[in-house]
């Protein structure tokens, strides 16, 4: 069994920034695994945000891309997502995924930005 556990949501004004974090655990190879974050927004569909590689090579959905980046920790089985500038219409629940044989998701961590 796999565990993900995200944490570094809140509230933001527009413009600021917010570091999310996703800490994986149990029966997983990390190093060897593709991450990614998705996102959902009330009376939305889940939307993959970005995604990286075990090789660390990452791609970005086309609304964050130059606002955020994802990026790996090996050593700590963790993967992160730093966001900038931003948006309203960046509020959602954000989740995690371990992608494999089998995948795996987070409980979510909800990002809120609004003045």
């Amino acid at each position: 069994q796999v565990q993900l556990v995200e944490s570094g949501g809140g509230l933001v004004q527009p413009g600021g920034s917010l570091r999310l974090s996703c800490t994986a655990s149990g029966s997983i190879l990390f190093r060897f695994t593709g991450m990614a974050w998705y996102r959902q927004a009330p009376g939305k569909q889940r939307e993959l945000v970005a995604h990286i590689t075990s090789g660390s090579s990452t791609n970005y959905a086309d609304s964050v891309k130059g606002r955020f980046t994802i990026s790996r920790d090996n050593a700590k089985n963790t993967v992160y997502l730093q966001m900038a500038s931003l948006k309203p219409g960046d509020t959602a629940v954000y989740y995690c995924k371990a992608i494999g044989r089998m995948d795996y998701w987070g409980q979510g961590t909800q990002v809120t930005v609004s003045s």
